[in-house]
């Protein structure tokens, strides 16, 4: 970046500062999802999970990760259409 213009200076660090969010919320949410799903599946825990706990657990991530693109997909929807709203009334 030694030849770079200030402007591009400033939207690599955007970028950068954009991908470790991301990559923090991805964390985040695995965290909460596992803490949630072990906690409504696993009632007594032991050294192995049974595979009435292991269908559990999938079943309950799978929603749980369904769930979240589904609102993850709308508020994306939702930022572009007001993106374009406020261009064109520019």
């Amino acid at each position: 970046m030694k030849g770079a213009s200030p402007q591009e200076k400033k939207e690599a660090i955007k970028r950068q500062v954009s991908s470790e969010i991301a990559m923090a919320n991805a964390q985040d949410l695995i965290t909460k999802s596992t803490e949630k799903c072990y906690f409504k599946c696993v009632p007594s825990p032991s050294t192995s999970l049974s595979s009435k706990e292991e269908v559990c657990l999938d079943r309950c991530l799978q929603r749980y990760f369904e769930a979240f693109n589904i609102v993850a997909s709308a508020y994306t929807r939702r930022v572009a259409a007001e993106r374009n709203a406020g261009a064109t009334l520019q």
